[in-house]
């Protein structure tokens, strides 16, 4: 399996790091997990194009996670790509449905097929895929895909959700911002690290980094070492690992 951080920013993106969008491809099947804004360009950045995506797995639906959905839809229709499927937790048919009232010449241009999942266990683009309920401002899901690759989404770092991604060869987890910035619905440094304690992961990867992190990642690691020995680094755009 090789998973790709299209995008490793947040809401606030750098110049360096664009919206969430994280590329998963085994065996010729391509998915992408998140779709926001700058993942479109990232796509071509990374020699797989817009041509090649057919799947996509929302985690949520905040703006900084879908902002590139239409423009993939144009794109894909431009380059006469036929179909397109989105799948995502409950609200994702309203969503799309949405989208394409406030851009009515999109409606029809491909076959979209709009499937909603729930907490538990589905396929998609020919993956298995494991999903749970995180703690988050909406509805947000986690995804797992076997024991290889496990993404958190948007969530507040908790005990059930390392459970969740124990026993993963990669956790691709939200690190927003760093210990002395006070916030909800996303994890500092220290509430990951006491999470993650005593938890059995092959490496854990750090995104969705609001510029806050930035000039900052010794430190947060450092408190993230102070309760969890593992080996932990940071994501960056157009990273891509080769999971075994």
């Amino acid at each position: 399996m090789r998973v790709t951080f299209l995008g490793s920013g947040s809401a606030m993106p750098t110049g360096e790091r664009f919206q969430t969008g994280i590329l998963v491809q085994e065996d010729g099947r391509t998915l992408l997990v998140d779709c926001g804004s700058g993942v479109l360009h990232r796509l071509q950045q990374s020699g797989v194009g817009y041509e090649s995506v057919s799947s996509v797995l929302l985690t949520h639906h905040h703006l900084d996670h879908v902002a590139d959905l239409l423009p993939l839809m144009k794109a894909r229709w431009l380059a006469g790509e036929e179909h397109l499927e989105v799948v995502g937790p409950q609200g994702t048919k309203p969503l799309l449905d949405d989208l394409l009232d406030v851009h009515e010449y999109m409606q029809d241009k491909l076959d979209l097929q709009v499937r909603e999942v729930v907490p538990g266990e589905f396929s998609v683009a020919g993956f298995d895929v494991s999903a749970y309920e995180t703690r988050h401002s909406l509805p947000c899901l986690a995804y797992r895909f076997g024991d290889l690759f496990t993404f958190s989404g948007d969530t507040e770092a908790f005990s059930g959700l390392a459970n969740f991604a124990e026993g993963s060869a990669i956790l691709a987890h939200d690190c927003s911002f760093p210990d002395d910035i006070d916030v909800s619905n996303h994890p500092t440094p220290e509430t990951l690290g006491t999470a993650l304690a005593g938890r059995e992961i092959g490496r854990v990867y750090l995104t969705h980094l609001y510029p806050h992190t930035d000039g900052r990642h010794d430190e947060m690691l450092e408190s993230i070492g102070a309760h969890y020995d593992g080996d932990v680094r940071f994501a960056s755009d157009l990273k891509t690992i080769s999971i075994d």
